[in-house]
C-alpha cells in the first residue's frame, strides 16, 4: 500500500527557498496540496506517473517546481521565492487512477494516498 511521507518543510524568509520531498512507492500520479488555518485544501502542483507532464496552480507557477525520480520513489516539490501567503502545511498525495488531466489533478478527491504533511512557514 501507498503511504506517502513528506519532509523538508521549516521556517524560512520571505524571497527564501524550500524544498520538499515525497517517498511513495509504485507508480502513481502524485500531487502536491496545502492548506493555511481556517482555508480549504488547495492545489499546488502535479505530475504524471512518467514525469513528462506538470500542472501548477497559477499562484505558484515560476515559482515552484515538481518533479520526480522513480528510481528513487521520490517526487520533490522546489519552492523559489517564497511569499508569506505561502505559508500552510504541505500535504503530497498520490493518485491511483489511470487518467492525469489538470481537472483531475486539482481535485483533492481524486487522491487516494496522504501524506501526513510538513509545514512550511514563511515570515515577512
Amino acid at each position: 500500500q501507498v503511504q506517502p511521507v513528506e519532509s523538508g518543510g521549516g521556517l524560512v524568509q520571505a524571497g527564501g527557498s524550500l524544498r520538499l520531498s515525497c517517498a511513495a512507492s509504485g507508480r502513481y500520479a502524485m500531487g502536491w496540496f496545502r492548506q493555511a488555518p481556517g482555508k480549504e485544501r488547495e492545489f499546488v502542483a502535479a505530475i504524471s506517473r512518467s514525469g513528462g507532464m506538470t500542472y501548477y496552480a497559477d499562484s505558484v507557477k515560476g515559482r515552484f517546481t515538481i518533479s520526480r525520480d522513480n528510481a528513487k520513489n521520490t517526487v520533490v516539490l522546489q519552492m523559489n521565492s517564497l511569499k508569506p501567503e505561502d505559508t500552510a502545511v504541505y500535504y503530497c498525495a498520490a493518485d491511483s487512477g489511470g487518467i492525469f488531466t489538470i481537472r483531475i489533478a486539482q481535485r483533492p478527491e481524486t487522491h487516494d494516498y496522504w501524506g501526513q504533511g510538513t509545514q512550511v512557514t514563511v515570515s515577512s
